[in-house]
């Protein structure tokens, strides 16, 4: 038997109260997880999110929710992931915001004195090869998910994915941030070849909003791009009434 005297106060043997694991100190109030309530607000930015990107004959299409978080926080409800890097090329980021921001700033720079340098616009595979390089010579410093999709006049509309640690694929669609565990198994019912550039819309729109149903990290709008050799169209959908996203059950 023991008494709660004897429990918080004895200064020669450690709390073992089995309903209270994680009352670790003498002062047990120290253990507490909400000991500070603006713990989340000073933690880095993250952009527990859902982007993704999808061919079409003639360009892509790119899309991503708007909400960054701090922790459990939720810091910004309209953030703008889908961030250009030359005339037809796009990312869209995830991860930390201050390390795909920065990557996108110094792939950006490096892009326009090679436009430069050959005479005419970049290929999507040069953008994407670029941040592959960051994201892989830098993956112990960095938490970067990418994915680099645009139009040029090799490849035509392109979409690549840099994963954390640098990989670099080529896929026909791609999905990532924390929001694309809950829709793989949609993306790929429901993904089909030579889709046209609506279906691609129409797909993009219905699979983020069922990703910010579910993922607690990422909602707001979503953000659509369509890219191709005509230059960029730029598309805000959002829910509620008058809303151009589409209702589910858990809504």
């Amino acid at each position: 038997m023991y008494n709660n005297h004897d429990l918080f106060h004895s200064k020669d043997k450690p709390v073992t109260h089995p309903s209270a694991p994680l009352l670790q100190h003498n002062n047990y109030s120290e253990a507490l997880p909400f000991e500070d309530p603006l713990r989340d607000m000073q933690e880095a930015h993250s952009m527990g999110t859902s982007i993704m990107a999808v061919e079409f004959d003639g360009g892509v299409v790119i899309g991503a929710d708007s909400r960054t978080t701090t922790g459990s926080y939720i810091a910004n409800r309209v953030s703008d992931k889908l961030t250009p890097v030359h005339d037809r090329i796009y990312v869209c980021r995830s991860g930390s915001a201050a390390d795909t921001q920065q990557i996108s700033d110094y792939v950006r720079y490096f892009l326009k004195i090679h436009s430069v340098e050959v005479g005419t616009l970049p290929l999507v595979e040069t953008a994407a090869n670029l941040f592959k390089d960051f994201c892989y010579n830098y993956k112990d410093q960095l938490l970067a998910g990418i994915i680099c999709a645009g139009w040029d006049e090799k490849n035509g509309g392109s979409v690549w994915t840099i994963p954390l640690g640098g990989t670099l694929i080529r896929e026909p669609f791609s999905i990532g941030g924390s929001g694309s565990t809950y829709i793989y198994g949609y993306c790929d019912a429901n993904f089909k070849k030579g889709m046209t550039k609506d279906e691609c819309k129409q797909f993009v729109r219905n699979a983020l909003s069922l990703a910010m149903a579910r993922d607690g990290s990422s909602g707001g709008v979503v953000r659509l791009a369509v890219i191709t050799k005509d230059g960029v169209e730029r598309e805000v959908h959002h829910e509620g009434q008058g809303g151009t996203l589409p209702k589910h059950y858990s809504d």
